[in-house]
């Protein structure tokens, strides 16, 4: 399964004073990627970009990578760095997340990009964020009977300070995802005649119905009216 994350932003407050670090974020932040087939990647860098922002206070993390169809998580954090920023600011805006092909359809509306939009950076500098993704497989065959395989995904997010025994612990922008067993499947249809001539048939049908309602009514209008005229109407 391909997963594609698009300009990610990440931004780190400037310094108080000049005897703070002052890491650039671009080159602070990395990717780690963990799964329940024993992956464990720390700092991939492969197929993805790291493009300094503010003056190298954040950075725009872009990449796409390969996942297994199993549990597991990738998360943006510092962990690759040689050296930890004393003031890690985990602020971030999310533009596009999305996992397999990209579904290019008019009249499917599903939640292909559910994160794209989300914005952080009103959080606490120093909390960890946690994205809780349930990806559902979705299918669309078209009128050729060709079909395109996607996924959508439901997410559920906290936000957390965590704390050890040692300290604060460095925080982190976590993605947990798992697969639903449930697959989604749309399907392009052609209208058959039968339901064309049923639908003219119908439309006429209703047409003089009303009209013969209308011509009803002005009839009986009309012959009281005549009656109101005789002086006859009891």
């Amino acid at each position: 399964m391909t997963f594609d994350v698009r300009r990610f932003d990440i931004y780190r407050k400037v310094p108080k004073d000049l005897t703070q670090p002052t890491y650039t974020g671009a080159f602070m932040v990395g990717l780690d990627i963990q799964d329940e087939m024993g992956r464990h990647e720390v700092g991939h860098i492969e197929n993805s970009m790291k493009v300094p922002l503010n003056n190298g206070y954040g950075c725009r993390f872009e990449g796409e990578f390969t996942i297994n169809k199993v549990p597991g998580n990738f998360h943006v954090s510092t962990h690759g760095a040689t050296a930890q920023p004393q003031n890690p600011d985990m602020t971030h805006i999310i533009h596009k997340l999305a996992f397999g092909e990209k579904l290019q359809v008019h009249n499917v509306q599903g939640a292909f990009n559910a994160l794209g939009g989300a914005n952080r950076l009103e959080s606490n500098a120093l909390a960890s964020h946690d994205y809780i993704l349930k990806i559902v497989p979705t299918v669309y065959e078209d009128l050729s009977g060709r079909q395109r395989f996607s996924y959508q995904y439901t997410v559920a997010n906290k936000e957390y300070v965590a704390y050890s025994h040692t300290g604060r612990i460095i925080p982190a922008i976590w993605f947990r995802y798992d697969l639903s067993p449930i697959t989604v499947k749309y399907t392009e249809r052609r209208q058959p005649l039968y339901r064309f001539i049923t639908t003219i048939c119908a439309i006429i049908g209703g047409t003089f119905t009303v009209a013969g309602i209308i011509d009803s009514c002005i009839f009986t209008a009309s012959e009281a009216w005549k009656k109101i005229q005789l002086g006859k109407l009891s």
